[in-house]
């Protein structure tokens, strides 16, 4: 299935859903709910096909939360909502975002392609096979799974270098390689507050 790009209208108002998901949780304690998303704002029919998301934050060009899913289960606005709440309060990696970091808090959002598996039987096929700087990559084996976006290329240029610190994300040995290990590309168009 293909997604055609988003447009600037939907962009903007996703980035306003994603920054309200995170006030509603610092005031109420949880998401922005699916019915407020239907009442109060105004949802294109983009918005509202099933699609997978991360909502990123970063303060002072830093990370401060990541959260996202790779499976679509929710509508893309009300996916966003999820993520931008778990980004900032439920992220294992942070503490919960306080109110007073919020102001200096950018959101980026990250809408996902469909995966494709890569049918590889080696490292060095996977290497050959990635796109630098374009594909975003999932490594599962043995039931262990972690994703990289395509944005992570800006900090792992190189593909063995990515590839390795994604087997160690998923807590698989850097110089580990077998059958077990599966591997899914996917696209991602992502944007942000300026």
């Amino acid at each position: 299935m293909h997604y055609a790009e988003l447009e600037n209208e939907d962009r903007t108002l996703l980035l306003q859903i994603a920054r309200a998901s995170i006030v509603h949780g610092l005031e109420r304690g949880g998401p922005l709910e699916d019915s407020a998303l239907d009442e109060t704002m105004c949802l294109t029919p983009a918005l509202t096909e099933p699609r997978a998301t991360f909502v990123t934050l970063q303060q002072s060009g830093a990370l401060r939360g990541c959260i996202g899913s790779l499976e679509v289960k929710f509508p893309l606005a009300a996916d966003v909502a999820r993520n931008a709440f778990n980004a900032a309060f439920v992220d294992p990696r942070f503490m919960p975002l306080a109110a007073q970091e919020l102001r200096a808090v950018r959101v980026e959002i990250t809408v996902l392609s469909p995966h494709t598996q890569l049918h590889v039987g080696s490292e060095a096929q996977l290497l050959a096979e990635l796109d630098p700087g374009v594909d975003g990559l999932v490594l599962e084996c043995r039931g262990r799974r972690a994703t990289f976006l395509p944005q992570v290329w800006q900090q792992l240029p190189d593909a063995e270098q990515f590839v390795s610190q994604l087997k160690l994300k998923a807590r698989i040995p850097a110089d580990y390689w077998s059958d077990d290990i599966k591997a899914h590309r996917y696209g991602a168009e992502s944007f942000a507050e300026s």
